[in-house]
């Protein structure tokens, strides 16, 4: 793959994750948003119902993974890197839709901060953020 193709495509994909996050509003079901935004310090937790909730937490995510997935496909085109960032993708979203869990059942009103990180983690590519630069640097390191 050129260069330019290269790069060409990894923008596109970059535009597609904000895209995503421009549409996921208006479709899926996130009452935490409204919460964090104005009222987490003045009100009660909002009612949530929680199964609907995690199924949208889980498409956000898998949306996310996929295309965070085939960036990193793109930027490195090697299918060894892919496996690696697609496993620490299932093992994060395993550990952190537990501790999401727990939070959301148990409640514990100390520690929202928590709750909103790591909702922050599984609604958002920050994953991409971190892996892009690791596998890079690796990639450097190798060669020299």
């Amino acid at each position: 793959m050129s260069n330019i193709v290269k790069i060409f495509s990894v923008i596109i994909l970059f535009v597609a994750l904000i895209f995503l996050r421009g549409i996921y509003r208006s479709f899926l079901y996130d009452p935490l948003t409204e919460y964090f935004n104005f009222s987490y310090l003045n009100e009660g937790f909002p009612d949530i119902n929680k199964l609907k909730y995690f199924g949208t937490v889980t498409v956000r995510y898998f949306l996310n993974s996929v295309i965070s997935l085939l960036i990193i496909f793109v930027f490195f085109n090697n299918k060894k890197v892919v496996f690696l960032a697609l496993k620490i993708y299932v093992f994060l979203f395993l550990l952190l839709n537990l501790i999401f869990f727990i939070e959301l059942n148990f409640n514990f009103s100390n520690t929202y901060l928590v709750l909103f990180y790591v909702r922050r983690f599984l609604i958002h590519p920050l994953l991409l953020l971190i892996l892009l630069p690791a596998f890079y640097y690796q990639q450097i390191a190798k060669k020299n």
